[in-house]
């Protein structure tokens, strides 16, 4: 399966410059995957070591040794020969021994000839693994463009679709009925490889849905297994009240809802954990709708998205996919939608932002568009924009001049607002 990923770790081995390699992300994502295809393809030997089911290499990494004494032992580990520039070493799991960081940064700063790749399940902690000493990349489910590839579409078409955007043309109408198709499909199938390699084998929906509640029994087992005793049950509450949180009016994450009388003190912690596990993704109000996004966020105003769009629509009830693929995007107050968008723009990096105000004022995204500060109003259907007019006609108040709305319309401008397809 083509993965954008692919280009990053064919960079990170030409520069002469690289650091050891840590590629994180969500469980499940395909990161073991996608690190042995890379190393089979550009290596002659590809050493691969799970840290997670080899207890003798996990013990000895746990005591500090010798830098070249390690080399020699996951040389013999691997049962292959570990050479420069000609051998990849594949660390797998290394969140299972702590001091890792340490071990890496040695052996890069001895032997910066050897090429070596870790897989982090989660997020990595940024005290411990600096960016000064590790390329870190991060693989997200598939995003939509990934998905287009592997249902057929060819990169022409992609391109002819991001210049209709960018020069704000209208996309030929037969073209824009598939695109919505492939959106509604991707919208309930989400980027989870498996997910998304039964779809494309099968079209088989109730499998598609098997997979996906496996993946999310298999996340709840992790929150089991994984996290401190004292945590355990919280963190799970957490993880499952994020449809609740969602199908309110007012989608603010309230913890509350997680449990009656429950306060950030007690369940903050367990929020973080769902969080550093890649799972989920927030996305912050703005004080004011004005750059820097980040320098103007409410760091305790957040709702919370999943990650992959799939999994979330994979956890409400039974027959939420039928209806989705049948156009209707209504329901849980256009959560299912909202969420589509921050896996959207989540997996191209973006941070997310929105705009709310008790006096009624609501924008569903804020993004830094074209060196702007931009609104984006999220429709299910067509439907009326007030809050965004309100902060169009007020820019001495707002400091906004551009808007996105993003519904069931083909590409086009209305006045200050870009319509995007979706």
């Amino acid at each position: 399966m083509r993965r954008k990923c692919t280009d990053s770790l064919i960079y990170w081995k030409k520069n002469p410059g690289r650091k050891p390699l840590i590629l994180q992300g969500l469980r499940q994502t395909g990161k073991t995957w996608l690190l042995m295809d890379f190393g089979n393809k550009q290596y002659e030997h590809t050493l691969y070591i799970n840290l997670e089911t080899d207890r003798s290499a996990t013990d000895y990494l746990s005591v500090p040794h010798d830098p070249q004494e390690v080399l020699l032992f996951l040389e013999t580990c691997a049962g292959k020969p570990l050479r420069p520039a000609s051998s990849l070493l594949i660390l797998d799991n290394i969140q299972c021994i702590p001091q890792i960081s340490t071990l890496l940064t040695s052996i890069a700063l001895d032997f910066p000839q050897y090429h070596i790749a870790s897989i982090y399940k989660g997020v990595v902690n940024s005290d411990s693994f600096s960016v000064h000493d590790f390329d870190i990349l991060t693989l997200y489910p598939l995003d939509f463009e990934e998905f287009l590839w592997a249902n057929g579409i060819e990169t022409p078409v992609i391109e002819l679709l991001k210049t209709c955007l960018q020069n704000e043309k209208t996309v030929p109408e037969a073209l824009h009925k598939r695109m919505k198709q492939l959106l509604l499909q991707y919208t309930v199938v989400g980027g989870m490889p498996d997910v998304v390699q039964t779809f494309v084998s099968t079209k088989q929906m109730d499998e598609v849905l098997q997979i996906q509640r496996d993946i999310v029994r298999s996340y709840e087992d992790d929150m089991i297994k994984y996290a401190e005793k004292k945590d355990k049950s919280r963190i799970k509450e957490c993880f499952q009240s994020i449809p609740k949180q969602l199908s309110k009016e007012n989608k603010k994450f309230q913890y509350s809802i997680v449990k009656k009388g429950s306060t950030a003190s007690k369940y903050a912690g367990s929020l973080q954990w769902i969080e550093d596990a890649g799972i989920i993704v927030r996305c912050y109000n703005l004080s004011i709708t004005e750059l820097p996004l980040d320098g103007n966020a409410e760091e305790n105003t957040f709702k919370v998205y999943m990650r992959d769009c799939g999994l979330f629509v994979s956890m409400l009830e039974d027959g939420t996919q039928y209806d989705i693929l049948q156009g209707n995007l209504h329901a849980y107050k256009g959560a299912v939608f909202e969420n589509l968008i921050a896996d959207i723009f989540s997996k191209m990096g973006r941070k997310l932002y929105y705009f709310h105000k008790d006096s009624g004022l609501e924008v569903d995204f804020v993004i830094r568009y074209k060196g702007e500060c931009t609104l984006v109003e999220v429709k299910a259907s067509t439907g009326n924009t007030k809050s965004t007019r309100t902060i169009l006609n007020h820019p001495e108040k707002y400091h906004v001049s551009h808007a996105i709305k993003l519904g069931d319309y083909n590409v086009g401008r209305a006045e200050q607002i870009l319509q995007g397809a979706t």
